[in-house]
């Protein structure tokens, strides 16, 4: 196992912002960042810098001042959302990203971090996705606007490293989950928009659920708290713009996932298949060894305690509710 990173040095002095911190991974991130003794974390809300808009982005870096950026903040869902709305979650995070880190290079900011999406990869690249394999096709195509603009800022900080020497750096998460997660049926990702169908199959007396696609694609997931690990040690120890994939190295098909779901809620009906519902990519999974020797990060929730943890912190949210 990776010891956790004590390394408060690092964060003693420094002024961090932390896009996307209100949200759930920023969550996590902003815990951690205390854990080390960060004191100057700026978290700018979206009511006042919404940084699609070019005046947000200089406004917010003159406010913040940042020494370092960790760039969190997404207009991201489900395979549903980005269905309904590829051209909003094109533009949205193409535009905050890349005026983001550009105006950070303007402003002379030390270090950026760029938090990118598994979606970027070809719809069929082979497992386990290796970084080298980016650019061999076209995403997966429920999602790919939505992860060609996140790749856009691979681009940016390969760019801007070569013409500018910009310290910036491009982290690619699996699907993350977790205590805290989005559980809105219509933007929320798979593990939570099953939970809560469970437990709301159960609150009417259901004795079935509707699940989408046939159950055959792969997915790998990666608990929130070991994601907050690895871009904060990314934050401290990386300094290149060589894409890192951020995984757990578990393989789960989509019909176990839901298996296990069923059981960690109690829900007893059956299931049915909307086969006429898109799968999504075929399979996901990660190399995760570049993360390792890069910066030290290795996963340390495996899946079975992280989905038992998820359910009974949402049972209890419910209750509370």
């Amino acid at each position: 196992m990776v010891a956790k990173s004590t390394n408060s040095d690092f964060w003693k002095d420094r002024k961090v912002c932390v896009t996307g911190g209100d949200g759930f991974l920023g969550s996590y991130v902003l815990e951690k960042l205390a854990e080390r003794g960060a004191t100057q974390v700026f978290v700018p809300k979206i009511e006042e810098y919404n940084i699609v808009e070019p005046e947000a982005v200089k406004r917010l870096l003159a406010d913040a001042n940042p020494d370092l950026i960790l760039h969190l903040a997404a207009n991201v869902g489900g395979i549903g959302a980005n269905q309904a709305r590829p051209a909003e979650f094109f533009y949205d995070n193409l535009m905050m990203g890349v005026q983001l880190m550009h105006e950070a290079w303007k402003a002379g900011v030390s270090k950026f971090v760029a938090i990118g999406t598994v979606c970027a990869y070809p719809k069929f690249t082979p497992v386990p996705f290796r970084e080298e394999t980016l650019w061999d096709g076209y995403p997966e195509e429920t999602n790919a606007p939505y992860g060609l603009a996140k790749k856009m800022l691979l681009v940016q900080s390969q760019s801007y490293r070569q013409q500018y020497n910009f310290n910036s750096l491009f982290l690619i998460p699996v699907n993350l989950y977790g205590p805290g997660d989005n559980f809105n049926l219509e933007t929320s990702h798979v593990i939570p928009a099953l939970i809560r169908k469970c437990f709301e199959a159960q609150d009417r007396g259901d004795d079935e659920i509707v699940v989408w696609g046939d159950g055959s694609p792969t997915r790998e997931f990666l608990y929130a708290a070991d994601a907050a690990e690895g871009i904060l040690l990314a934050a401290e120890r990386y300094n290149a713009s060589d894409p890192v994939n951020l995984g757990s190295g578990e393989e789960i098909s989509i019909k176990d996932l839901v298996t296990k779901i069923v059981e960690f809620t109690g829900f007893e009906g059956r299931l049915v298949w909307d086969t006429s519902r898109p799968n999504g990519q075929p399979r996901r999974g990660l190399d995760t060894s570049r993360a390792k020797e890069r910066f030290g990060f290795q996963a340390q929730v495996k899946l079975e305690g992280g989905l038992k943890s998820t359910v009974e912190w949402y049972r209890k949210a419910r209750e509370q509710a």
